[in-house]
This record gives structure tokens, sequence and C-alpha cells, in this order.
């Protein structure tokens, strides 16, 4: 069941970047295609060249047709959703910056406390974010707000905040119970970073060089 929440995780993610990357594409392409057309318009006129003028006319009111005013609403409803959820995967793997100088000097019981009580903040946090989050969406679903361009129910965008939260504190209860059993804290293997050499290497793993 656990890798199955994993899997689906990585694949939303993974879509979720896909999408607004596509996104971003159309938009710049249709942006720079009207311009372009424009142009066209305007050297064909310039220079006589009535056929060129109509063609380019033409192309012109065909791309104007297709709006694509919708899409940077979209891809900021899709940077948050995969904000969000990233920041759940990032819990689970480790990727997430810290500040860790504290539980690196200290030893023994001290650091395991310290660390105990990280992740426990970590795991309360997150669990408020998601309550005040769900409250929120309950709120403005019953106010039956939608969103300017895309005209979706304004809740579907904000349920990112206590999905993604309460997925968050899942993986921080995860990794709390990890580490009381285990002993081991989620991190990110920086062996596998291309072009980062040794010495860096050691710094970011905690190491001496």
């Amino acid at each position: 069941m656990l890798r199955l929440l994993d899997r689906l995780e990585e694949v939303l993610i993974a879509t979720l970047i896909a999408l607004a990357t596509v996104l971003i594409f159309l938009s710049v392409t249709h942006r720079f295609a009207i311009g372009f057309a424009a142009d066209l318009v305007g050297f064909a006129r310039s220079n006589d060249l009535e056929t060129l003028g109509n063609i380019a006319r033409s192309t012109f009111k065909a791309i104007n047709a297709l709006k694509m005013t919708w899409a940077q609403e979209a891809c900021i409803y899709l940077f948050v959703w995969m904000a969000k959820f990233g920041a759940a995967y990032g819990v689970r793997t480790g990727i997430h910056v810290g500040v860790d100088v504290l539980a690196e000097r200290l030893e023994g019981n001290s650091r395991r406390l310290i660390t105990i009580i990280a992740m426990s903040g970590g795991v309360i946090f997150t669990a408020i974010v998601a309550w005040i989050g769900t409250d929120f969406v309950w709120h403005v679903r019953a106010g039956g707000q939608t969103t300017p361009d895309l005209e979706l129910p304004s809740w579907i965008v904000y349920l990112a905040v206590p999905l993604g939260s309460a997925l968050m504190c899942f993986r921080f209860i995860q990794a709390l119970y990890r580490y009381i059993t285990t002993g081991e804290v989620a991190h990110h293997d920086h062996s596998a970073v291309e072009g980062l050499d040794e010495e860096a290497k050691d710094i970011a793993e905690g190491g001496h060089a």
C-alpha cells in the first residue's frame, strides 16, 4: 500500500510538471506567433504584397482566435499543487534544506532528543496547516467562488493545501517512526549528483574534507 502511495505521489508530481511545461511552451509559442503574424502583415502592407498580406491576416486571425489567457492561471495552479505534493516528497526522500548545525554537534541521547523534537514539530505544524486548510476549503466551497479565467470552483484549487499538508504530515510521521525504530534519517544521496566534486560531497554529507 505504501509503495502504491509512493508511486502515485511521484506520478502526480511528474504529471503536474509536464502539464505546466507544455502549457508554458504553448503560451509562449502562441504569443510569438501572434507577434510574428502581425509583423508579417505590416511587412506585406509596406511592400504592397497583397497575397502575402492576405495570408498573414488570415493566419493572425486564426491564431488570435485561440485564446490562451487562461494558461497563466492554469500554470500557477499546477505549480501550487506541485509545490505542496513536492514538499511531501521532499520529506520522504530527505531533500529539504535544513539547519542541522546543532544536531550535528550533539551526540548520543542529546542528538536523538533534538532530532525527535524537530520531527515532531514538523508533524504538529503540518497537521495544523491541514486542519486549517480543510476548514478554509469548506468555507470557500460553501461560498461558491470560482477562478477568474478558468471559472473552476475555487475550492478545488485550494484543496492542494489540506491534501498536500496531510500527506506531508504523514511523511513526517513515517520519518519519525523510522528514526525511533532504526535511528536512520532520510537524506539525499549527494554522491549521485553529477558535477559535484569530492570535497563538496563530503561537506554535503556532513564529513570533513
